[in-house]
């Protein structure tokens, strides 16, 4: 650091008395500072990232597959397609046999697909066994799919599942939203 020197004395013989010098060493307080910085880093606690946990049935390599299919009644379902652009569409019908009327459009607010799938629930013959079937597009984006995985949660939908699109639903999608995508 640079230092002022102050004469005792100037050119006229009055004596003068010494001052003293003001200068100030900072090398303590910045090592102060660095240990102070070191000290909350360590003590800190960091915030632990939100995940919402995905359960998935454990896979039994000794379990046979099982010969006759159960027969799935509707009305204990509902299939949920998520479209792009924040579309969302939903029916209770045979997918072989869906066509454009069925397609019921919704949204992801509160009045949209939550009363939907609560509407289901209550018509649901055997409401235990009702299922949220989860068919994603390829238009859509991850954060529509979170948000209706976060519905199931919010509706205390334990039964449901992701599963791929089947080439008709895409058509009736492509009719009904008047887009087209690559997912033939």
């Amino acid at each position: 650091m640079a230092d002022i020197d102050v004469k005792s004395h100037d050119d006229s013989g009055k004596v003068r008395s010494k001052k003293q010098s003001t200068k100030v060493d900072m090398t303590p307080l910045a090592d102060l500072g660095f240990l102070l910085i070191t000290f909350f880093m360590f003590t800190t606690t960091f915030s632990k990232p939100n995940v919402m946990g995905l359960n998935m049935p454990p896979k039994d390599p000794n379990k046979e597959q099982q010969t006759e299919t159960p027969e799935i009644d509707l009305s204990n379902s509902i299939s949920i397609i998520v479209g792009g652009e924040g579309k969302l569409y939903w029916h209770q019908k045979d997918k072989t046999k869906l066509v454009a009327q069925d397609l019921h459009e919704t949204s992801y607010t509160k009045e949209g697909i939550r009363n939907d799938i609560l509407a289901a629930r209550q018509r649901a013959k055997v409401p235990d066994n009702f299922t949220v079937i989860i068919k994603p597009t390829d238009d859509s984006t991850y954060e529509n799919l979170v948000n209706v995985l976060d519905e199931m949660e919010i509706t205390e939908s334990s039964r449901y599942g992701i599963v791929d699109i089947a080439p008709n639903e895409v058509a009736v999608y492509e009719e009904k939203s008047g887009t087209s995508s690559s997912n033939n």
